[in-house]
């Protein structure tokens, strides 16, 4: 607990300056002085202690990036005395915190509320470094200051935003679902029922042990294939640190993995996640289909892009032990040349040997803009320069699906849903 000096005790200092002026002497100045610095002790002691002033928490643990969420700060006073207390809860700045500092009144044997309105700008989790209790004198000239123990920790999930384009892919795939009931066995394919036979079906459909029990000839349906397993890993290295937009490439990564999450969970299929650069951080694995997309939410919050270079050929080995032969695998990566020469290629070409393989990139749409301007010399150099990377892009998509990946590559608004439909036609090719 520390003792400080208010503005009001400076005020005070001047008022017995028309008596210096008047008997100017160093005993006057002197006398002055210890009466002034007696009244601000006085002041000081007759403060209650702000270790008698308990403080409870009452704050929301999550809040989707961009919402307005409430808690409050309980302040009871345990002291015979009236408290005028300062509190400040210092957050980070990104917590959005609406007022850090408020003066407050708690009478003897009594309990006050501060209303505290946050809305996080960053995703991640967001603390209290320190939450600070200032008890002032009854004349306002001192304070004495304690720290109070009341953490405080919020988590800003991300926000989602693809979630609008859910409806159109779930209907797409309930149609994709419906059209594949009539069609013939195949890869990637389950039993559905049995129906009775029409013009046009194919007799090797026709299930005769149940032809026989109904004596009308019936055939078989099938569908695609339920209960398979996918699993997204999303690249968290320096590249995933450059700003698209408004958001950096790896918020558009976790939104496009969010969309194929909900999309794959109504689909049947089981999702896992794992975050990757030098070593993996966050991983998501054995969810079930109800609560995979919460998890996912959840644990991405605080994953934020690592400076570093991805380790490609330790990604492949832990990809290897998560995904079994025939399962989905989605890498969340640039297809800029300097990844692919890290290592990408020939652990693409490896996985795509045994398992369906999708290589998900989020485009910059800046290379779209400086292309199309080509107002001045300027602005034709700069536009060279931009179709030069595209055509770089586009280079190293084609040798990577030379070696079996399919590429979904597109800007940060339509990524999201180039991966969805990319899931879509796996699953309408029968190949998932």
């Amino acid at each position: 607990m520390r003792i400080s000096l208010t503005p009001r005790a400076a005020l005070a200092a001047l008022i017995p300056l028309p008596v210096v002026v008047l008997w100017p002497s160093w005993w006057m100045l002197l006398t002055l002085f210890v009466l002034w610095a007696l009244v601000i002790l006085a002041d000081a002691v007759a403060a209650p202690a702000p270790t008698a002033i308990r403080v409870r928490r009452e704050a929301p643990i999550q809040v989707r990036l961009g919402n307005e969420v409430t808690g409050r700060l309980l302040l009871t006073n345990t002291t015979a005395r009236a408290a005028h207390l300062e509190v400040r809860d210092a957050w980070n700045p990104t917590a959005g915190l609406a007022a850090q500092r408020t003066t407050i009144r708690v009478p003897a044997h009594e309990r006050r509320a501060i209303a505290q309105h946050f809305t996080p700008t960053r995703r991640g989790e967001h603390s209290s470094r320190a939450l600070l209790v200032a008890s002032c004198g009854p004349l306002g000239l001192a304070r004495r200051t304690a720290r109070a123990d009341a953490p405080g920790r919020l988590l800003a999930l991300h926000p989602f935003g693809a979630r609008r384009h859910l409806p159109s892919r779930v209907q797409r795939l309930r149609e994709i679902e419906g059209l594949a009931a009539i069609h013939q066995r195949g890869q990637g394919t389950e039993f559905d029922s049995l129906r009775d036979f029409v013009d046009g079906d194919d007799v090797r459909s026709i299930d005769w042990r149940a032809t026989a029990r109904r004596r009308s000839v019936v055939v078989r349906t099938w569908r695609p294939e339920r209960d398979r397993h996918v699993l997204i890993v999303v690249d968290t290295s320096r590249t995933s640190a450059s700003r698209l937009g408004d958001a950096t490439r790896l918020d558009s990564a976790f939104d496009a993995a969010l969309l194929l999450t909900a999309l794959a969970g109504q689909a049947g299929d089981r999702v896992d996640l794992l975050c990757i650069d030098r070593i993996p951080h966050v991983s998501v694995l054995g969810s079930t289909r109800t609560k995979v997309l919460h998890d996912m939410v959840t644990a991405t919050a605080a994953v934020h892009p690592a400076l570093v270079e991805t380790d490609w050929d330790r990604a492949a080995g832990v990809i290897a032990d998560r995904a079994r032969r025939g399962s989905l695998v989605v890498l969340v990566t640039p297809v800029d040349a300097s990844v692919v020469h890290t290592g990408l290629l020939p652990v693409a070409a490896r996985l795509a040997k045994d398992r369906p393989l999708v290589v998900a990139s989020v485009a910059d749409p800046a290379l779209e803009e400086l292309a199309a301007d080509r107002s001045d010399v300027e602005d034709v150099y700069r536009a060279a320069a931009a179709e030069k990377a595209r055509a770089e892009r586009a280079g190293v998509s084609r040798t990577l699906e030379r070696v079996g990946a399919h590429v979904v590559d597109a800007p940060p608004d339509s990524a999201p849903q180039a991966l969805a439909d990319a899931y879509l036609a796996l699953k309408a090719a029968g190949r998932l």
